[in-house]
């Protein structure tokens, strides 16, 4: 991979790890400051099942940080772009579609396929 490619991933790994902190931030300090107190149990169910998706969303974002802080390290290290599995190069429009992913499609579609055997 090219180095101007590499730099192109790194900062749009970067911008979108700090959105996730930012938004990490902004739940913690809503959450924290909130003192919702409704005498209608509706409404405090509302408010529950608000807070639950919420933390569920926040999540799956924990997870992408760690992704992205591993993906990072592949840009420094030399190894992004290039199979886990295979060691062939990641295509450029799977890298742009997910930038934080270790493995190249065939090895992907393999690993799902393999997944859904065991489910089976």
């Amino acid at each position: 991979m090219e180095e101007e490619q590499l730099i192109q991933f790194k900062m749009s790994l970067e911008e979108r790890l700090r959105e996730l902190l930012g938004e990490a931030e902004k739940t913690v300090s809503g959450m924290s400051d909130a003192v919702d107190t409704f005498p209608d149990p509706t409404d405090r169910a509302t408010l529950e099942t608000d807070r639950n998706f919420t933390l569920r969303i926040r999540d799956r974002e924990r997870k992408l940080i760690g992704k992205i802080k591993e993906a990072l390290e592949r840009i420094e290290n030399g190894t992004y772009g290039y199979c886990e599995a295979c060691g062939e190069p990641i295509g450029e429009k799977r890298l742009l579609a997910r930038p934080v992913t270790t493995l190249c499609i065939k090895c992907k579609a393999k690993q799902e396929q393999q997944e859904r055997m065991r489910r089976s």
